[in-house]
């Protein structure tokens, strides 16, 4: 504005503003970060917490694999102790009816099986099969049958001598019983007399035994009757041993002998029970071992979270100062931009009240002056009423003086300061400035302005308007361009910057920073938006209407 830049001198810088407002880093910042920090504290106490519950699921899980590992072993272990005395067991009684054979069974044995293969034993197993046939009172026919061929085979000649020298061969040792069976399955002898005649063709054992294999079974008897009375609790090893002729693989009969284990199967159990003390005990260490690799590792996770909560302090710090930083030079920004603008406002006032009071003295002046070169031009025109040229002297005399009124009218209108809301429309203040700047010689051609018709009224600061434009318009080079119309929003204003015969230059690049940021803060102050559109050659302002009673329609 060189019309005004020569005739108005810069007033002093103002006071700047005691308390700085505006984008709040520091608590921002403070606040981002204590949230952040905390999630992440969190997350990582819940991983830790994690992290140690699965260490603790993972001892538990090898404490009960290596519980059931070693309960196991000591079960398999006790088990094939069982099986190796019944083995070992077993192997004995083998040995022992080879003794047994080699000096009874051609002498009493064999000769007794032979004659009691003339005693029939078929009609009692076909007991079984008739149940109509007759039975005596409290007595089962099969049994009684069996029963009297034992006695008929007690009372055989030679029995008594075979009897007598086999306890005597058993006695002072651990077999308890002997039994003989002939290849029917009948028991032929026993050492318990009440056993002569039984029928072991169904038993499993008797069957192995008879096709020449070895069959043994350890079982608890609470009572059992030996060569030497009864016995209590003992654990025995009944063996079905087959009997071979000499010099040939031919079974001729076989032995069943019952041996007394209990002492060794005690001796079993108390090995078995020490290792399991043992396994108990080892167990026992084993789980206060994973407590403490728990408890260690759960202390190690605490220490972790501890140095990393002393990390994020230290780093809290560190950014906090840092960011303290950072908001005393944002604030000394934004105290030197709200000096610039204080003093940018104020010299904008200053140079609008000057232009105020130097339009007001020019009008004054001028309008004195046109008052009286219009009363002598009429005065001339009465006095020459005859004369045409006279009279068209008079008229263009008084044609000038009114148009240089309007042109100080304007400029009165124009530089006329209101830092105050106004309920206007602001066809007024765009045409005033405009008209104002048709005076600049920077413009070779005047600024065209094209006011829409039936705008709504704003209620905004005038001054602000002006800024606007003043901050814009000299800015801009070529044909330029204002108008106005109504838009959804209220008004919406429009700048573009045209040359003829070229393409339409940039409004942005033509604009510096500190324009446009005293254009963007006149439009937010006045409630409006800014946008720059068609690639930067356009400028767009919307600002809000209000609607009142007393509006013009």
């Amino acid at each position: 504005m060189s019309l005004i830049d020569n005739q108005i001198s810069r007033p002093p810088l103002a006071e700047p503003a005691s308390k700085v407002e505006g984008f709040r880093l520091l608590r921002y910042f403070s606040m981002a970060a204590l949230v952040s920090f905390l999630i992440v504290g969190v997350v990582l106490y819940l991983l830790e917490r994690r992290e140690v519950s699965f260490f603790n699921d993972v001892q538990q899980g090898q404490s009960k694999l290596f519980r059931e590992a070693q309960n196991e072993l000591s079960a398999e272990t006790e088990q094939a102790a069982r099986k190796g005395l019944v083995a070992s067991q077993e192997a004995a009684n083998v040995n022992l009816t080879r003794v047994l054979a080699n000096s009874l069974w051609d002498s009493h044995f064999g000769p007794l099986v032979e004659r009691i293969k003339s005693i029939p034993i078929h009609r009692c197993r076909l007991l079984s099969d008739n149940p109509k046939l007759p039975k005596t009172a409290g007595s089962d026919a099969k049994q009684d049958c069996f029963a009297e061929i034992g006695l008929r085979i007690r009372a055989l000649p030679g029995f008594a001598e075979l009897d007598r020298r086999a306890i005597a061969a058993m006695r002072g040792s651990t077999v308890f019983k002997i039994k003989v069976y002939d290849l029917r399955g009948l028991t032929v002898y026993s050492s318990d007399h009440r056993n002569i005649g039984e029928d072991k063709l169904a038993n499993a054992g008797w069957r192995m035994a008879a096709l020449g294999k070895a069959a043994s079974e350890l079982t608890h008897r609470d009572h059992f009757s030996t060569f030497e009375g009864m016995v209590e609790n003992r654990d025995l090893i009944s063996s079905y041993v087959p009997v071979r002729r000499n010099g040939s693989n031919q079974v001729v009969g076989v032995f069943e002998i019952y041996s007394d284990v209990t002492p060794m199967l005690e001796q079993i159990t108390s090995s078995t029970a020490q290792l399991a003390r043992l396994v108990a005990a080892n167990q026992g260490r084993i789980e206060q071992t994973a407590k403490r690799n728990v408890d260690a590792v759960a202390e190690n996770s605490l220490d972790l979270l501890r140095i990393v909560g002393a990390l994020f302090v230290a780093l809290f710090v560190v950014l906090l100062y840092i960011v303290r930083r950072g908001q005393a030079i944002i604030d000394r920004q934004l105290l030197a931009q709200q000096k610039s603008a204080a003093e940018e406002r104020l010299w904008h006032r200053e140079k609008m009240t000057a232009m105020a009071t130097l339009a007001a003295n020019v009008s004054h002046e001028t309008g004195n002056a046109l008052t009286v070169i219009g009363g002598l031009a009429q005065e001339l025109a009465g006095r020459n009423e005859g004369d045409h040229d006279a009279a068209e002297a008079a008229d263009k005399i008084m044609d000038q003086s009114r148009r240089v009124f309007r042109m100080t009218r304007q400029i009165s209108a124009f530089a006329m300061v209101s830092d105050r809301p106004e309920f206007l429309n602001i066809n007024s203040v765009i045409e005033a400035v405009c008209y104002f700047f048709s005076f600049d010689r920077r413009f070779s051609s005047p600024v065209e302005f094209r006011p829409g018709e039936n705008l709504p009224w704003c209620d905004l600061v005038p001054d602000y308007l002006k800024e606007i434009l003043m901050s814009i318009l000299p800015a801009l080079g070529g044909r330029i361009v204002v108008d106005t119309a109504p838009c959804s929003k209220g008004v919406r204003l429009r700048i573009r910057a045209e040359t003829a015969g070229e393409e339409p230059g940039r409004l942005a690049d033509a604009l510096s920073a500190s324009r446009m940021e005293i254009v963007s803060r006149c439009v937010e102050e006045m409630g409006g938006t800014l946008a720059i559109g068609e690639a930067g050659r356009l400028i767009e302002i919307e600002l809000p209407a209000v609607m009142r009673e007393d509006s013009p329609h």
